[in-house]
């Protein structure tokens, strides 16, 4: 019976990384990856400009 409480163990830890996964995953389809190109051209355009001063 203890072996079948060990054996249990990673059983029940898979169904929470997967339930945890499905549910971090939730909304990448809805989302797409507009804003984080949005983000990243208003960095790019951030670090391209002169500096000015010193």
């Amino acid at each position: 019976m203890a072996a079948l409480a060990w054996l249990l163990i990673p059983l029940v830890a898979a169904i929470g990384a997967g339930l945890w996964g499905s549910w971090a995953n939730r909304t990448r389809k809805v989302r797409s990856d507009g804003p984080e190109l949005i983000g990243y051209a208003r960095f790019r355009e951030a670090m391209e400009k002169p500096r000015t001063g010193s």
